[in-house]
Order: structure tokens, then sequence, then C-alpha cells
């Protein structure tokens, strides 16, 4: 499974994404800081699955439709930070999507997240973090999940990492930096968050109109017998 994440600074980069999709071969699409009211029901094969409502720059999930069925969907909102209750760019900060894999016949979960700006404290942003895993498992306890985004946690990533693993996760990197605006704060900011996946790669993929650079994510479910195997006749897809 391809999927890619990109923050697109405000809708800037949206007309990149069929390019992306299609040179990439992506069959889950995630974004975040899109203008949900100007995006479209499908991009060069993916469908969407859902985008969130009540913000000023939104998440959005694409699914192949040869390959998957959208089963469910979860947007959330998390813990304000300051930025957010002043401001209010973003009111829900995940959305997950659970899929049915149609050709293996098993089912897994894909989220897109934008975490707090750098105003907030790490530790604002560790609780969301944590809180987004935990409800993850809402849209299906012990199905393979994969929390892909912004996660604005330049530094002090060791410290992140050990929490997610204390939640069952893994936390992965991409191969480069994904943040180039401001000198400073270049660095990793997009990651991959999983359980029940074997990561084979995360790859910085060319910087665009934003100033995050997207990232693709090659993931294998880890066990899939162990999946949640479904009818997929019994199951309804959802409707946009």
């Amino acid at each position: 499974m391809k999927v890619i994440s990109y923050n697109l600074r405000k809708h800037r980069a949206a007309g990149e994404l069929a390019r992306l999709v299609e040179h990439h071969e992506a069959d889950v699409l995630c974004l975040q800081e899109a203008d949900t009211t100007d995006i479209p029901d499908e991009i060069h094969g993916l469908r969407l699955a859902d985008s969130t409502q009540r913000n000023r720059l939104g998440l959005a999930v694409y699914y192949r439709e040869s390959t998957f069925r959208a089963v469910d969907v979860r947007a959330l909102a998390l813990k304000k930070s300051l930025h957010d209750r002043v401001l209010k760019p973003a009111e829900e900060r995940l959305l997950g999507v659970r899929l049915y894999d149609i050709d293996h016949g098993h089912e897994v979960i894909v989220a897109s997240f934008h975490a707090a700006p750098l105003t907030a404290l790490n530790s604002l942003r560790r609780h969301q973090i944590s809180t987004a895993l935990t409800e993850l498992q809402m849209l299906g306890e012990g199905l393979p999940a994969l929390m892909v985004g912004d996660y604005n946690y330049p530094v002090f990533k060791e410290h992140l990492g050990q929490k997610v693993r204390e939640q069952g996760y893994e936390l992965n990197l991409s191969d480069s930096r994904t943040y180039t605006r401001y000198k400073f704060f270049r660095g990793h900011y997009d990651f991959a968050t999983s359980v029940g996946f074997d990561i084979d790669r995360v790859r910085t993929l060319p910087q665009g109109l934003s100033d995050h650079l997207p990232i693709l994510v090659t993931a294998r479910v880890h066990d899939a017998s162990a999946s949640k195997k479904v009818d997929a006749a019994a199951e309804p897809a959802v409707s946009n």
C-alpha cells in the first residue's frame, strides 16, 4: 500500500495532487490544510472518503476505489492550543477511515492528522497524538492502523517515539527533512505512526508550492491473517 501525506499550505499546492497520485501510483492520499469546500470527489482514480467540515483549513482522505471500499469514517477534535482558541484554524485535527481491502479480504485504518502549531508546547502535541492513536481504535479495535500527517514536532522526537511505542505503535520518519520555510525550524515534521503494518520506506518527495514536502509511505499489513475478515457484501460503503 502506498500512502501520500501532504500539507497543502493553505490549499496552495492543491493543483499538484493529480500529478503526485499518478506519478507515484498512490493507493491512499491524506491531506492537511486543504480548503475542503474546493476539493474534488475524485483525484486520478482515488475517491474522497471524507473531509472535515468544521475547519477553516481541513483534512481529507482519498482511497483507490479499485482496491478499497470505505466502511466507516471518524473525525475528531483534539485538545486545543491557545492558537486554536484564538484563530480557530482547525476544529478537527484527526480524520480516520476504515477501509476494506477487496483483494485480500481484510480491513485497515488510515488517518490524516494535523497537530497544533509550533506556538503550542510539545506536551500538548504529545497529548493530541496519544489521543488520536487511542481514538483510531474506535474505528476497529485490533485492526492495522496507519496515521500520517503534519505532527509539528521537529525536536525531541526520541521522546515522542518512546511515548508512541508505549501505546503499541511505531513512529517512522522520512528519509529527509519535510519542512523548509524557516531556516531555524527546518527538519522532519511529517511522520507515519503505525501498528500492524511493516513500513518498508517513508520517502520525502520533491518540494512543490507548499512549505511542507509531501511524504510517500510504503507499507504492508504485518499479518493479514490476524486482521479482521469481513464479508464484503455485508459491509455498507460510506456515501459522499
